[in-house]
Protein backbone atom coordinates (compact mmCIF):
# COMPACT_ATOMS: atom_id res chain seq x y z
CA UNK A 1 0.00 0.00 0.00
CA UNK A 2 1.72 3.48 -1.44
CA UNK A 3 1.47 6.31 0.52
CA UNK A 4 -0.92 7.66 -2.54
CA UNK A 5 -3.47 4.86 -1.59
CA UNK A 6 -3.76 5.79 1.71
CA UNK A 7 -4.83 9.12 1.60
CA UNK A 8 -7.18 7.88 -1.22
CA UNK A 9 -9.69 7.32 1.62
CA UNK A 10 -12.77 8.93 1.65
CA UNK A 11 -13.74 10.77 5.06
CA UNK A 12 -15.51 8.09 6.95
CA UNK A 13 -17.82 10.80 8.42
CA UNK A 14 -18.61 12.06 5.05
CA UNK A 15 -21.94 9.50 5.22
CA UNK A 16 -23.51 11.59 7.83
CA UNK A 17 -23.30 15.30 6.44
CA UNK A 18 -24.98 14.09 3.49
CA UNK A 19 -27.91 12.13 5.26
CA UNK A 20 -28.33 15.23 6.81
CA UNK A 21 -28.72 17.20 3.94
CA UNK A 22 -30.70 14.68 2.33
CA UNK A 23 -33.12 14.71 5.15
CA UNK A 24 -33.37 18.64 5.11
CA UNK A 25 -33.99 18.35 1.34
CA UNK A 26 -36.90 15.68 1.89
CA UNK A 27 -38.33 17.95 4.65
CA UNK A 28 -38.31 20.92 2.95
CA UNK A 29 -39.97 18.77 0.03
CA UNK A 30 -42.84 18.04 2.64
CA UNK A 31 -43.30 21.33 3.85
CA UNK A 32 -43.59 23.24 0.02
CA UNK A 33 -46.33 20.51 -0.74
CA UNK A 34 -47.88 20.67 2.27
CA UNK A 35 -48.61 24.30 2.29
CA UNK A 36 -49.61 24.39 -1.97
CA UNK A 37 -52.73 22.07 0.00
CA UNK A 38 -51.46 18.83 -1.37
CA UNK A 39 -52.98 15.62 1.31
CA UNK A 40 -49.87 14.67 3.14
CA UNK A 41 -50.58 10.65 2.54
CA UNK A 42 -50.62 11.59 -1.11
CA UNK A 43 -46.86 13.81 -0.37
CA UNK A 44 -45.78 10.43 1.12
CA UNK A 45 -46.27 8.69 -1.60
CA UNK A 46 -44.33 10.63 -4.13
CA UNK A 47 -41.84 8.78 -6.12
CA UNK A 48 -40.06 11.65 -5.52
CA UNK A 49 -39.82 10.79 -1.69
CA UNK A 50 -39.82 6.95 -1.99
CA UNK A 51 -36.82 6.64 -4.57
CA UNK A 52 -34.47 8.50 -1.88
CA UNK A 53 -35.59 7.50 1.09
CA UNK A 54 -36.14 4.14 3.48
CA UNK A 55 -39.74 3.82 5.33
CA UNK A 56 -37.81 4.52 8.19
CA UNK A 57 -36.45 7.54 6.67
CA UNK A 58 -39.22 9.14 5.78
CA UNK A 59 -41.07 7.86 9.55
CA UNK A 60 -38.10 10.15 10.90
CA UNK A 61 -39.02 13.00 9.01
CA UNK A 62 -42.16 13.59 11.49
CA UNK A 63 -40.20 13.56 14.52
CA UNK A 64 -38.29 17.20 13.08
CA UNK A 65 -40.25 20.02 14.60
CA UNK A 66 -40.11 21.88 11.50
CA UNK A 67 -42.53 18.89 9.52
CA UNK A 68 -44.36 18.91 12.76
CA UNK A 69 -45.25 22.48 13.04
CA UNK A 70 -46.12 22.43 9.17
CA UNK A 71 -48.68 19.53 9.04
CA UNK A 72 -49.86 19.92 12.17
CA UNK A 73 -48.91 17.18 15.70
CA UNK A 74 -51.81 15.08 15.01
CA UNK A 75 -51.09 14.09 11.87
CA UNK A 76 -47.28 13.33 12.78
CA UNK A 77 -48.07 11.72 15.59
CA UNK A 78 -49.92 9.16 13.33
CA UNK A 79 -46.93 8.99 10.82
CA UNK A 80 -44.79 7.88 13.32
CA UNK A 81 -46.71 5.50 14.86
CA UNK A 82 -47.52 3.54 11.70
Amino acid sequence: MGLRSFFSFRNPFAGLFARSSMEDRLAAYVIREHETGRHIEDIMDDPYLRNRASEEDLKRLFERPDIVRAVGEHVAAGFRSE
